[in-house]
Parts: C-alpha cells; structure tokens; sequence
C-alpha cells in the first residue's frame, strides 16, 4: 500500500506559465496535445484542462477537440506530398523535353521522321491483315 509520502513524491505542479506557455504553443499550431503531454510528461487529460483553462478559444466557449494527427501535421504531411509531387512533374516534364528533342535530332540529321503522320492507318492489331 502506498503511503501519503509516495503519493505525494509523484505529484508534480507546473506553474500558471508553465501552463500558459504550453497553451500558447498549441494555439499557434506548433504543437498538439499529445506532443505536450509528452514534453512534460503528463496526460493528454492535464493538457485539455490547462487548454480549458488558459486558452483565449475556451473565452469563446469554442471547444477544442484534437484528432489523433493535429491539423498542422496534415498540412505538413500535404506540403511534402505537394512537393514531392511537382518534383516527379518536373522529371517528367524533363524527360518529355529531351525525348522531343531526339525525335528533332533525329528528323534533321537523319532524315527519320520518327512522330506518326496524319495519314498513317492505324495499327489493326495483332490479327493478320490480308495483302492486295
């Protein structure tokens, strides 16, 4: 059994702007309310009071519900994927560059039309085509 002294030793009290400092971090979206309760070490439970408390949200009677990933680190996940995306696009786009390039090369020096004409019949298939 648990003697007061042993209760009281895990028993830890942050000040008001402790407290408020962590509020203001999350407000700003820096950082979410498991990350808070990680960095001091208390319950996600602790965080939503100081939030209910300190927050200027609370003032207004908004009340703060946060889902397992913070809008903020969506927004991050999103502007990564963006990027990694408008990167491929730029691959893309180079590789599309240098191949119209060879197909010029290869007109001017060689005389290899290489892009289809207008004329050309399309292809049938694999089926066999009958010769006139």
């Amino acid at each position: 059994m648990e003697t007061d002294l042993e209760k009281l030793q895990r028993t830890r009290v942050f000040s008001e702007e402790i407290k408020r400092q962590a509020v203001r971090e999350y407000e700003k979206g820096n950082l979410t309310v498991l990350e808070i309760s990680r960095f001091y070490h208390v319950s996600t439970t602790a965080v939503y009071k100081w939030l209910k408390k300190y927050s200027n949200f609370e003032k207004h009677t908004i009340h703060v519900v946060e889902m397992s990933k913070s809008n903020t680190q969506k927004i991050k996940e999103l502007e990564q994927k963006i990027k990694e995306l408008e990167r491929a696009v730029g691959n893309k786009q180079m590789n599309i560059d240098f191949l119209e390039k060879m197909i010029e090369i290869a007109k001017d020096q060689y005389g290899i039309d290489i892009k289809k004409n207008s004329d050309t019949p399309q292809s049938t298939g694999s089926r066999t085509t009958r010769k006139h």
